[in-house]
């Protein structure tokens, strides 16, 4: 007996196939970003029951979509849906997915794996003329949590702190990045969000060699105190550090290489904002999400609000409120969607240290000092 779901626009057997109701929210993201971009031929490799696709199809308006999956059955299924939705122009293929990125160009590829992405990376840099789309479900070797499988998948050292979701996310970044630019293309991220089990990257792809070694220029190392919590930043593709913490002396280790650059496109989220409105993809949550990833302020790494309390012995109040202190002072700040309690800012370690540990203000008096402003 079949089973069927109802997901955006479309109406979907899944019987026998892998869907998972947990990814709509990916989905949806994913629809209000094609409509967002106005891409016209789009690839999802690795189709599954086609949900991702046939929404792509039904509901984005991109007048050339192409479902594949290695799977007889899936294929099948895929079919049967497509006919299911009258979306009878889709083509469907079956095909190793690497073979398939190799033989054929498309202006988006968008892949979707069960796991790690990171065996389609390669061919999916060589056939994305204008998009790549990715999707990791293994966070725990990209966070920093199994940390030899993260080395064996991204050739890169993710060090498990409490940045480590959005580690993950630039670990992700930096593998693509690396890949493309083998191929002489450069990248430049769109909307990266992590969510749920799983991270997500909407890439821009500029052709050339210039474009690559220009993307490369975002690459480097995170270098990072376990002691006193300070992290720096270091350029390049090569990580001159001394291993010693220049704020506590304690010892300092290096995460990388991974993307330093920006990460969100707030031009682009915005219109993935308007294109959800009124639409089948529109969902509270996914707005919430669109709106907090363009609202951050662009800068690597977080800091945990209630870590820092806690190595400060200070007194917690709440994440909202060291923002608003941050921002009186002179220095960018803001929340992130990667933690309920993360705080990104410019300001300097010592300066959190200060105004986390600095005496209440008397009544009327104002608290802090511009003198700490950049």
């Amino acid at each position: 007996m079949a089973e069927m779901v109802v997901e955006g626009a479309v109406t979907l057997n899944v019987e026998g196939a892998f869907y998972n109701p947990r990814m709509r929210l990916n989905r949806d993201l994913g629809v209000a970003m094609v409509r967002a971009l106005g891409i016209s031929d789009y690839l999802d490799a690795l189709a599954a029951s086609g949900a991702r696709g046939l929404r792509v199809a039904k509901e984005a308006g991109a007048a050339a979509v192409a479902l594949n999956d290695v799977s007889p059955r899936a294929v099948a299924l895929i079919r049967e849906n497509a006919r299911l939705n009258g979306l009878v122009g889709c083509e469907v293929l079956s095909s190793n997915a690497n073979v398939l990125l190799h033989q054929r160009r498309f202006e988006a590829v968008d892949l979707d794996p069960f796991g790690s992405p990171a065996p389609f990376l390669a061919a999916a840099a060589r056939s994305a003329l204008d998009y790549l789309f990715i999707t990791a479900t293994d966070t725990a070797p990209l966070c920093g949590a199994h940390l030899k499988s993260g080395i064996r998948k991204y050739m890169a050292v993710p060090v498990k702190a409490e940045h480590h979701r959005e580690m993950g996310a630039r670990i992700l970044l930096g593998a693509a990045a690396r890949e493309l630019a083998r191929v002489d293309k450069g990248v430049r991220p769109l909307l990266t969000h992590a969510t749920d089990h799983y991270v997500r990257v909407y890439l821009g792809i500029a052709k050339g060699a210039k474009s690559a070694d220009r993307a490369l220029e975002s690459m480097g190392y995170l270098e990072q105190c376990r002691s006193c919590g300070l992290w720096r930043t270091v350029s390049g593709v090569g990580c001159p550090s001394s291993g010693k913490c220049s704020f506590c002396g304690g010892r300092a280790e290096v995460a990388g290489p991974l993307w330093l650059g920006p990460i969100q496109d707030p031009g682009v989220i915005g219109r993935a904002l308007a294109a959800m409105e009124g639409s089948a993809a529109r969902s509270d949550r996914g707005v919430r999400l669109l709106q907090a990833c363009a609202d951050e302020i662009d800068l690597p790494m977080y800091y945990d609000h209630h870590r820092l309390c806690r190595r400060f012995k200070a007194t917690p109040g709440t994440a909202s409120d060291l923002v608003e202190e941050l921002r009186s002072l002179g220095w960018s700040a803001s929340r992130t969607h990667f933690s309920g309690v993360g705080v990104k800012t410019d300001a300097p370690i010592e300066v959190l240290r200060e105004v986390l540990t600095a005496p209440p203000p008397r009544s009327g008096a104002r608290g802090g000092s511009s003198s700490h402003g950049p």
